[in-house]
């Protein structure tokens, strides 16, 4: 169970940090040569999937205890999102190519959280 527990806090660390980077790349456009409307797209997919939410429960309901149900519910909610945002990183990679390396990331974590199954 602490194994799962440390699976489900890695995972919200990972999502937390997908979600600062995006902010912080789409602020930061003068230091960067970006295309604003897709990095905004990006925002407005984790805005309407509610990755912040998503990534804030899996740390308050893992913090001390493993609750497996509500967890798996979590996950699942954040992979239709996350599915939704590779897609569209991989059609629109040479605007887009900076977030690879964070999908690769999640999607290694999913894997992984998945893989006990």
């Amino acid at each position: 169970m602490i194994y799962k527990r440390q699976k489900a806090m890695m995972l919200a660390e990972q999502i937390r940090g997908l979600i600062d980077f995006v902010q912080k790349t789409y602020e930061n456009q003068k230091n960067l040569q970006i295309d604003k409307d897709k990095w905004f797209q990006i925002k407005l997919i984790i805005e309407d999937f509610k990755f912040s939410i998503i990534a804030d429960e899996l740390k308050r309901v893992n913090e001390y205890d493993w609750d497996g149900k509500y967890t798996y519910y979590l996950v699942d909610q954040f992979t239709k999102g996350f599915n939704i945002i590779d897609e569209y990183v991989s059609n629109h990679y040479d605007e887009l190519f900076l977030l690879t390396a964070r999908l690769h990331a999640l999607r290694g974590q999913l894997v992984l959280f998945h893989k006990n199954e």
